[in-house]
């Protein structure tokens, strides 16, 4: 009998330490790395060799989309053709188990996990953020037409509009020298970006547009000189153009609905004449 418990008690030890080695390290803290688009990344496993019976399982995504496996024992490499993604794209260390992907694109980032098993099970987990390249920031001025009583007073100075286009994970900022002026963030994908300025048109400082991301940046300096005019009787607002054009268009628009209306009405007027005619004519032939 107690030949029999000593047995349930080896096993009961021999699973749990299955349930820990397999699920318990799910805490483990995700890695966060920052790439720029079309660079090479390596994911390392942080092994310097692997034993010759251990299986690498890497796997891609919220749903865990396998990509990758080494089986050392068999001393074979399986890259997943089933993701279109990353076909011709993917390599792995045979000494390591480290995943290498060439040539990243922006769509490949997410949640990449690496399970290793062998005499114990670990697991490491990677959060990659690939970053596209930075545009360079668009200067325009903004020349207001009839501004309310409100802000006439500002009338004398020069409005300036900093923007970039299709943008993520960036911050726009004003600097006056090397004063930080203001600042914005985004986070959200392929969005447009804009920051105002408001400087005298007689200001000599120096002021520049700055666009960074955590990997790199660009600055756009400012030419008072060239893009702060005093606005005229026909200032034309530069940073709403748009919505002249739609104001524009529905004009138009307009315009055509009423020549149609006005062409079915002759139409009917000229039908009922023609048909008043037609009876008067029926009625002197009686």
């Amino acid at each position: 009998m107690l030949k029999g418990m000593y047995s349930m008690f080896v096993l009961f030890c021999l699973v749990s330490w299955c349930l820990v080695g397999t699920f318990g390290d799910d805490t483990d803290e995700v890695i966060s790395v920052s790439v720029m688009e079309g660079e090479n990344i390596t994911l390392y496993t942080d092994l310097s060799e692997l034993q010759r019976d251990d299986l690498i399982l890497w796997s891609f995504g919220d749903k865990g989309t396998q990509i990758a496996e080494l089986n050392r024992s068999a001393k074979n490499i399986t890259l997943s053709k089933n993701n279109g993604r990353f076909i011709n794209r993917l390599k792995l260390n045979q000494q390591t188990g480290s995943l290498v992907i060439t040539n990243i694109k922006t769509t490949d980032s997410g949640l990449y996990k690496a399970q290793i098993i062998g005499n114990k099970v670990s697991k490491k987990t990677f959060n990659v953020i690939v970053i596209a390249h930075l545009p360079v920031p668009v200067i325009v001025s903004y020349c207001p037409q009839n501004p309310p009583s409100s802000e006439r007073s500002s009338v004398s100075k020069c409005v300036l509009l900093c923007s970039v286009m299709n943008v993520s994970h960036v911050s726009l900022s004003w600097y006056k020298g090397n004063s930080l002026l203001s600042s914005i963030s985004v986070s959200d994908l392929n969005i447009r970006l804009s920051l105002p300025l408001e400087v005298e048109y007689q200001d000599t400082n120096t002021y520049r547009c700055v666009i960074n991301n955590p990997i790199t940046n660009h600055t756009q300096h400012l030419n008072i000189t060239q893009l702060c005019q005093p606005c005229s009787g026909d200032c034309v607002d530069n940073y709403d153009t748009s919505e002249a054009l739609i104001r524009l268009v529905v004009s138009a628009l307009m315009g055509m609905a009423a020549v149609a209306a006005s062409v079915v009405l002759i139409y009917d007027i000229k039908s009922r004449r023609a048909e008043e005619n037609k009876k008067d004519q029926t009625s002197v032939k009686q």
